[in-house]
Parts: structure tokens; sequence; C-alpha cells
């Protein structure tokens, strides 16, 4: 019976974990996912406003399983705590979401000393999951969807400069760690072949949210400037939950999906020893084996 919970139109008894939960398309994600019936955890930083999220989507779903949980997703430290809070309160997980994410204008470091665009998007999903994976893996039937982007086109991995040290651009940042978002997907969905949890990645499309707005400047002005041209947050969040929650995709695994359908990512996202070598250095800077 529990190999079909997730192969049927209602999530009753399911736990959802979902990372940047408060705001834009993983707001509307956690509360599409209550809305049929699962367990949603939201994790946020702030909160006053995770707390009035969640009330908010147990308001508007009638679903009073919505959890929050606090953490700083750029900080190692934190993430290990979110992790232990997580496994003690959840004793399954049917699906992470790794939802969280930034653009940031100019180069910033994070409490750990990392470039912040790459310890965020990418260096907090590798960690996350892989402190959660051997619960994940015991919960199976499940699913890990990590959100990514169209921007990673184009993009290539410096090794010799992952961080931006000697080159830094703000859309250069970011398109290379939604490249490594990829990469890890790939490489994760390969490490679990046969386990009976999937990995896949989506494109959201370009989203009128918040995203963006932390920057003052020139790059907040820009991002209110084209807000009006993109996509509303209900219609980015559409990719995601399909891929959470369809029957359809049961054991599709290693796919990138945008508008709800399987497609190519770029050439460089599947380069195998790429993902191979990210991995190895991403296990190193967060100190995971």
């Amino acid at each position: 019976m529990r190999r079909e919970r997730l192969a049927v139109s209602t999530l009753n008894d399911t736990t959802i974990i979902i990372t940047g939960a408060t705001n834009g398309i993983g707001q509307v994600a956690a509360t599409e996912l209550a809305r049929m019936g699962a367990r949603v955890v939201l994790v946020g930083r702030d909160a006053q406003k995770s707390a009035a999220v969640a009330q908010a989507i147990t308001a508007q779903t009638g679903n009073p399983a919505v959890d929050v949980l606090l953490a700083d997703l750029s900080s190692q430290a934190e993430v290990r705590r979110l992790a232990g809070e997580i496994l003690a309160r959840y004793p399954r997980i049917d699906v992470l979401l790794n939802n969280a994410g930034a653009v940031f204008g100019s180069r910033q470091l994070t409490v750990d000393g990392i470039e912040r665009t790459f310890a965020l998007n990418h260096l907090a999903y590798f960690q996350l999951t892989n402190l959660l994976l051997e619960r994940i893996k015991a919960s199976a039937p499940a699913r890990i969807v990590n959100v990514s982007s169209a921007a990673h086109s184009g993009a290539t991995l410096d090794f010799d400069d992952l961080q931006g040290q000697r080159r830094y651009s703000a859309f250069g940042a970011y398109s290379k760690s939604k490249l490594a978002n990829l990469l890890f997907t790939y490489e994760l969905a390969r490490r679990l072949a046969g386990s009976g949890v999937t990995v896949n990645a989506v494109h959201p499309g370009p989203v009128a949210t918040g995203f963006g707005r932390n920057n003052g400047g020139l790059w907040g002005v820009v991002f209110r400037l084209i807000a009006p041209l993109m996509r509303t947050p209900a219609q980015g969040a559409a990719t995601s939950i399909y891929v959470a929650s369809s029957p359809e995709l049961a054991g599709v695994s290693g796919k990138y999906f945008s508008d709800s359908k399987a497609v190519e990512s770029s050439r460089a996202s599947h380069d195998a020893a790429a993902a191979a070598r990210l991995w190895q250095v991403s296990a190193e800077m967060t100190g995971l084996p």
C-alpha cells in the first residue's frame, strides 16, 4: 500500500519539505500541495512572516498540517541544525523540494566565508539533501525536486574559480549556480538508481516575485521594471507542483522539466565528469563524507 502513495491524485499522509516556502513560487507550491492533503513543512528565515504564511495556507486550504521551521540556508551550521530538527520531528520525508535561491548584485561572503550565490543556490541543496538522504530513502517511493533555471544555458563551471574571486558578475554567478543544480540533480539520480527515490530538476520561468529585490541600486530597479512582463507565481510554481506530485512521474528520474514537460538541458549539464568533481568539491566544502 505504501508504494501507491505518490501514485494517487491526493497526497494524504505524506510529508513534503519545501525550502524558500514563504514567498513566490515556494509559497504557491506549498499552498497547492497542502490543498492536495500533504503535511507541508515550510522552511523560512523570518519567524513572523513564516507563521503568517502558514496561517494563510491553512485558511486557504482547510489543511491544518502546515508546519514552520526556520533557517538561514546560506549558513552551513543552520542547515545542519535544520536537518536535525527535520529528522527529529518527521519519521518520513516523501518529497524534498529544494526551492530557496537568490541573486546578488555584488559579491558577498556568507558566515562560512563562501560566495553567497554558490552557498545558497547550490551548497544548501547539496548539504540539506545529503543530511536527509537516508530518511528519504527509507521513505521510498519518495521524490527530490531541485529548482534550477534556464539561466544555466551557456554557463560552465571553472573549478579554479567556483566562487568568483577572480571574476564576478551577478548573472554569471547565478547561471553557474543553476548549472550546479542540474549537475547535482543528474549525479544524485545516478547514485539513487533503483532506490525508489527519484531526483528531478525544474525551470519555473521568469517569475514576478520578491526574487532579486533584495538588491539595491540598479539591480533592484531592473527587477521592478521587468516584473510586469514576467509570469505570475502560480504559473511559475506549476512545474514544481507537477514534478513533486504527479502520478505520471512515478519512477521518472534524472530529468529536467519546463512547463510541466521534460526538456533537454545544456550540454555542460550532462558532463558526468564535471558532476562527479562538483560532488567531491561540494562534499569537502560542507564537511560531508
